[in-house]
């Protein structure tokens, strides 16, 4: 895998680099601006390109539309140490492949990686979950549907978190089907990790 990290602060860059090639990245670059990064994409491909959201020559959004226009199709995510649910929606709706808070710890950002670089979308359901436990796009999980998540996150099978519930059976598994959509998760697995990536379990 073939990843591009552009962020104007020379640790963050340089940790997040660190962590992704010793987690089996096949090439990690850097760049420290917008144009430093585009310069870079105008060479050679990636597969995935995160860039800052307030480093130089970002402009807001401008910046991550310039970055699309150059990519080849391939993927472009947004990382920021500002994160909020407007940032992250807006990000999404703009064409971003997701949005990665810094604040994410590093297996879970690793996970977010892999998801983006493969053609899915990611973004925290964390960010984008109201406290009445309803809430945008990912987000919109109801109270129930994040009681069945929390359980398989745990490893439960549908039978017993049904029992912990008081549910039927049948209850659960639709539950499972219809948050896995909201996830755009593919199996339960994929499921929990969006959910631990989120800090839900």
């Amino acid at each position: 895998m073939r990843l591009l990290i552009a962020d104007d602060h020379d640790l963050v860059r340089d940790t997040i680099a660190a962590f992704l090639s010793a987690a089996g990245m096949e090439l990690v670059r850097t760049a420290a601006s917008l144009p430093d990064a585009l310069d870079c994409m105008a060479k050679e491909p990636f597969d995935l390109v995160l860039l800052d959201y307030n480093m130089p020559g970002m402009n807001g959004f401008e910046g991550l539309t310039r970055a699309l226009a150059v990519s080849g199709g391939r993927p472009v995510a947004v990382i920021s140490g500002s994160a909020s649910r407007e940032l992250a929606a807006e990000a999404v709706r703009s064409g971003a492949a997701g949005f990665v808070p810094k604040t994410m710890p590093a297996k879970a950002m690793v996970a977010a990686v892999r998801h983006m670089a493969s053609g899915e979308t990611f973004t925290p359901i964390g960010l984008l979950q109201s406290e009445t436990g309803l809430g945008e796009g990912q987000g919109n999980l109801t109270r129930r549907e994040l009681d069945v998540l929390r359980g398989i996150c745990v490893g439960k099978s549908n039978k017993e978190i049904a029992r912990d519930l008081d549910l039927q059976e049948v209850t659960v598994k639709l539950h499972v089907k219809t948050l896995s959509r909201k996830l755009d998760a593919r199996n339960r697995t994929h499921a929990a990790m969006i959910a631990r990536s989120a800090g839900l379990s």
